[in-house]
């Protein structure tokens, strides 16, 4: 997200990236678009939903370092130019396509899409989602009928793979099929296979899940009111994480990144979850965001929010003091430290 100060200026960071040889088609693309001059009024412009810093945006100074970056930090500076011209171009469109087909009384449902208008793709290079299984072809159901998807912007292209991508040939030959008709049917195939359990959170994957930790929550409103907030800030995520790990509530697999709990972390999370279970749970977080939400309108003095916040600490304290469940959690410890024996 950008500052409107920054987009006033934004002139300055384009033409700073002439001397860029990778950027220099696509500058005269948004020249001739003009989409530069009013890039304030976009979704990528919001003083409101701005927290320590503004998104992270090539300048187009210091070009002659480049030469002196290692490989892989010059891959990842070309990706920052990219994904900073991709948003002066227009949204991306995919034709869709929905075929139902029936042998006997079992029906098959397939979905396709081909890219029918590139727009910002053109810079940011087309995705090669994953291909959708044949079980889910036959899952999903779908309605049979052409229509268009729009791309709006960089942020949209997680979850394009989810239906299978065609070449604009089998997809003319895709579009003369009418309602009715009969093909033949070469071969009949039948592909067995297990679920595989969720993947092990890594350094990357968790932070994105505390960025997103309002998905969780069920209450719309709620949901709405910790979005763009989740657990911590963009700044003080890897922080927190970084405070887990040393104080051995977590382990970092230096070598995969992958994070696991520590008996330590686990017994941390039985306690509180058999005394203040609502800790645990995102909806805490997003009430208490939204009753900042109203000091900050005027809705409720500052003096009140604190003395419901005191009340809240003060009530669960005194309700942990009183549970006395050590048993409870003995069970739990023996339970997890199951798991924590040498060579398991």
């Amino acid at each position: 997200m950008l500052s409107t100060a920054v987009a006033k200026e934004i002139s300055r960071n384009l033409n700073g990236l002439s001397k860029y040889p990778m950027a220099a088609p696509y500058l005269q693309d948004i020249l001739a678009f003009g989409s530069h001059k009013g890039l304030a009024k976009t979704r990528y412009v919001n003083d409101k939903q701005i927290t320590d810093h503004y998104a992270i945006i090539p300048t187009g100074q210091g070009m002659g370092a480049l030469n002196s970056l290692s490989d892989l930090s010059h891959k990842v500076y070309d990706v920052i130019v990219r994904r900073f011209l991709s948003i002066f171009y227009p949204p991306a469109v995919y034709q869709k396509v929905s075929i139902v087909s029936k042998i006997r009384e079992e029906s098959f449902f397939s979905s396709f899409k081909v890219l029918a208008e590139e727009g910002y793709l053109k810079v940011a290079g087309v995705p090669q989602g994953k291909k959708a299984s044949r079980g889910q072809d036959r899952n999903r159901a779908q309605e049979g009928a052409d229509g268009t998807e729009t791309a709006a912007g960089p942020e949209a292209e997680s979850g394009q793979g989810q239906d299978q991508n065609l070449d604009k040939a089998l997809f003319e030959v895709i579009q003369k099929l009418r309602k009715g008709a009969v093909l033949p049917v070469k071969a009949l195939e039948i592909k067995e296979g297990e679920t595989s359990p969720p993947k092990r959170y890594n350094s990357g994957s968790i932070i994105l899940a505390m960025e997103n930790a309002g998905q969780l929550i069920e209450d719309e409103e709620l949901r709405a009111q910790i979005k763009g907030s989740g657990i911590g800030t963009s700044a003080t995520r890897a922080e927190i994480l970084k405070k887990l790990i040393h104080i051995k509530y977590l382990q970092l697999n230096k070598k995969t990144q992958v994070i696991t709990p520590t008996l330590q972390g686990e017994m941390v999370y039985d306690v509180v979850d058999h005394s203040i279970r609502s800790l645990l749970n995102p909806e805490l977080t997003a009430s208490w965001e939204k009753g900042l939400t109203y000091v900050a309108e005027g809705s409720i003095t500052s003096d009140e929010y604190m003395v419901k916040l005191d009340q809240f600490i003060t009530n669960r304290t005194v309700g942990v003091k009183g549970l006395n469940n050590q048993y409870q959690l003995r069970a739990c410890f023996d339970k997890a430290a199951g798991y924590y024996k040498k060579g398991r």
